[in-house]
């Protein structure tokens, strides 16, 4: 009897042993092979195929699936970083992004992103009116190469015209998280492949731990093919452990930091912007519009963290209350609110802190990364490529033996899963 594993990257079990049934495995030279399909995989697949290098990308569920979908799709360039008044590693090493996605959003430079719809051009800051937060609008006025602008009074947009104290504009880019995908996707459609972990994936290693082949069978059927990379990127997000376990490389190499997401649906303003209060982002509010046409907002930044530890009712009640704190003039009467969990994967850092950077883990012919952000995709895909050593660059000439191979969909965004969604009136105080 065949044993069933979840279709999902943490579930991947190393094949030992002779197979069981005997089949025909057709080798493919080439000289990339990532496994995971979201932002960062689908960007390096991108960089790697303009640059000439064959290379394929395989996912386990849908493109997206896991942290990129669930983003909240600002661009940051490390304003929020600076709150406390001075410019630490993520400061620094976020700078120049909003720049480089600005450019390929603009279809001026690759990858060309000029298809991803831009929610919004800029975001904006505020604060309440106490101390801390007042505090908190210091560090806006470092010299960072996104350079917040003050608004009069009469600038402000509505839901901002009661805010105590100053309200900065910042020009930095909300995407569509899902249409960033898609359009990646759509560049990349030949390369991208989904893999059944249920149904077979090995990793054969030499005696310096270097893969040497990887063979992949397709559920159900009598086709199955060995790749021959010459270098192997996991760009898995929390997948990511679980490929290091079955490739044989150390664990431990991972941290997960967990957050509690609020969504707020129905009668909305289009809000894109953070809340400050003192060195902290209060809430960090961001808009979309789902399939009936209802505006969406997803709601994170501290109020995110404190959920971590509360029930989604509990999460719910405490959002509310923070967001008639921070947003005393609009109106939630009509409104629904939901909730959901997400890990975001990281490098492991000596303290559990949130890393500084992009982080990559190179070992033989292995490559681990996490870009921490989703501004920090081109970073990570930069690192990844650098540390790419010289091969052959061997052309995919012949892939039909992939050609019934199933491809991945892009993963839904978390406002059409179906979610228990509390009307306004319900939510405790």
């Amino acid at each position: 009897m065949k044993e069933k594993y979840p279709r999902d990257f943490t579930s991947y079990h190393r094949i030992s042993g002779q197979p069981q049934v005997q089949r025909s495995l057709l080798p493919m030279k080439l000289d990339v092979v990532i496994f995971g399909g979201g932002g960062a995989g689908l960007w390096l697949l991108d960089e790697l195929r303009r640059r000439g290098f064959g290379v394929l990308l395989f996912e386990s569920r849908e493109l997206g699936h896991g942290q990129t979908i669930v983003a909240q799709g600002i661009i940051h360039g490390g304003l929020k970083y600076s709150l406390s008044g001075f410019l630490s590693g993520s400061t620094k090493a976020i700078q120049r992004m909003p720049e480089l996605w600005r450019s390929c959003l603009e279809g001026k430079r690759e990858p060309n992103l000029s298809d991803t719809r831009v929610r919004s051009q800029h975001c904006f800051m505020w604060r309440t009116d106490s101390v801390t937060s007042r505090l908190g609008m210091v560090g806006a006025r470092l010299g960072l190469s996104t350079v917040p602008v003050k608004l009069d009074e009469n600038e402000r947009p509505p839901f901002l015209v009661s805010a105590p104290g100053e309200v900065l504009e910042i020009p930095e880019q909300v995407i569509d998280p899902s249409s960033f995908l898609q359009n990646l996707a759509e560049r990349n459609s030949g390369h991208t492949f989904l893999v059944d972990p249920a149904h077979g994936i090995e990793f054969v290693t030499g005696p310096d731990g270097a893969v040497e082949c990887i063979r992949l069978e397709l559920p159900d059927s009598n086709l199955s093919v060995e790749l021959r990379p010459h270098t192997v990127v996991f760009t898995a997000g929390a997948g990511n452990e679980s490929l290091r376990k079955l490739s044989g490389l150390k664990l431990n190499a991972m941290q997960r930091r967990q957050l509690h997401m609020v969504m707020v649906r129905g009668s909305l303003p289009e809000v894109n912007g953070h809340c400050v209060d003192g060195s902290k982002t209060r809430a960090t509010i961001t808009s979309n519009t789902d399939s009936d046409k209802r505006a969406v907002w997803q709601v994170g930044g501290q109020v995110a963290e404190d959920g971590v530890n509360m029930e989604i009712d509990e999460v719910v009640s405490h959002t509310r209350r923070e967001l008639e704190a921070v947003l005393p003039g609009v109106d939630f009467s009509k409104t629904e609110w939901t909730a959901y969990r997400i890990d975001r994967a990281e490098g492991r850092t000596a303290d559990g802190s949130r890393p500084e950077k992009a982080q990559i883990m190179q070992e033989a012919n292995i490559i681990t990364g996490w870009p921490t952000k989703l501004a920090l995709i081109p970073k990570l895909a930069e690192d990844i490529v650098a540390a790419i050593q010289p091969s052959s660059a061997v052309a995919i000439r012949d892939m039909s033996e992939l050609k019934d191979w199933p491809r991945p969909a892009v993963a839904a965004p978390p406002w059409e899963i179906p979610h228990h969604w509390y009307p306004y009136r319900e939510i405790a105080r």
